[in-house]
């Protein structure tokens, strides 16, 4: 995998994959869930958008997924700090060390 980070606005978007399906989305959905205890608070599903907020040392962030845009996390904050934009890249990194 290769993964890139976006900044839009002061915000880190780490996209996992750019070019995937709704499966790859479950599966790192899992691979959060199980290997760092991550639990999705709020899921919001639509047809073409799937939005599922977490919380992970202390920052809230966003498992995102679009059918045109892939799979990526970010923070969920409006305000961003440097905190969330550093665990967004932990994650992601995460993500690429366990073949994502």
């Amino acid at each position: 995998m290769s993964y890139q980070l976006k900044t839009k606005s002061g915000a880190t978007e780490a996209v996992i994959d750019d070019n995937c399906g709704i499966s790859k989305f479950y599966a790192i959905a899992h691979a959060l869930s199980d290997k760092l205890q991550v639990i999705f608070m709020n899921q919001i599903d639509e047809s073409e958008t799937h939005d599922w907020d977490f919380k992970y040392k202390d920052q809230f962030l966003t498992l995102h997924y679009n059918i045109f845009e892939g799979v990526s996390i970010l923070p969920k904050q409006t305000k961003i700090v440097k905190q969330e934009n550093n665990t967004v890249m932990e994650l992601a990194h995460f993500l690429e060390k366990n073949a994502f």
